[in-house]
């Protein structure tokens, strides 16, 4: 699946859905403690952008998705 919108007057593709998304980053918190936008961005980078890109930043994606 991709999806596709302007932000930022560029096009940002998703190639997850949300709930993928949000699935990953629980995944992600009950392996590890360290979820810094840093770290995933290097070890998870589709993870990353495809929460950018239903989310406004990373903390977001974080506090949707764990609480």
């Amino acid at each position: 699946m991709y999806i596709q919108k302007w932000k930022g007057g560029i096009v940002v593709e998703a190639d997850m859905s949300i709930e993928e998304v949000m699935e990953g980053i629980k995944r992600l918190h009950a392996l590890e403690n360290n979820l810094s936008k840093k770290r995933i961005k290097k070890s998870h980078p589709d993870l990353m952008k495809n929460a950018l890109y239903y989310f406004p930043d990373w903390e977001h994606a974080i506090d949707q998705s764990i609480s």
